[in-house]
């Protein structure tokens, strides 16, 4: 590719990056009819598997499709960076180096959604995002990196 080229694609890529940034956190801190909680403790969630065992227990009265938005939702949503990330920045192609700088910003969300009261920590919301973002990199791997 041309490098003028090159750096219009570059350009287009990290539009779409800031983008969808932008939406993503737009839906972490006020869509999906958030409220911000002002009293009693913080939320959080540590213990690892914990609330993805909650939505496996078909006994808890969450509805089949409350279960497939929080778990693939957490997936889904976080699929794009896996995609974008390694195209913008060439240090990121290496999967451990994504993971690692992914997971530096979801944790950095999910505090902030915690601290700001609009949502909570949740440990298994890291790790639902961090498949994503994996997700996402499987597939860039599998459609472009293939071409080349």
């Amino acid at each position: 590719m041309p490098p003028q080229a090159e750096g219009i694609a570059k350009a287009l890529l990290m539009i779409l990056f800031i983008g969808y940034s932008a939406a993503l956190v737009y839906w972490m801190f006020l869509g999906f009819g958030r409220t911000v909680h002002t009293d009693g403790p913080f939320r959080y969630n540590l213990e690892l598997f914990r609330t993805i065992k909650l939505y496996f227990d078909l006994e808890n009265g969450v509805s089949v499709t409350g279960r497939v938005i929080n778990i693939l939702g957490n997936v889904i949503v976080f699929a794009p960076f896996g995609f974008l990330l390694p195209l913008l920045k060439r240090n990121l192609h290496a999967v451990i180096r994504l993971l690692v700088v992914s997971a530096a910003g979801i944790l950095l969300l999910e505090t902030m959604q915690m601290l700001l009261r609009a949502g909570s920590f949740d440990i298994d919301d890291v790790l639902l995002n961090l498949v994503g973002v994996l997700s996402g990199y499987i597939l860039l791997r599998i459609v472009y990196f293939r071409r080349k």
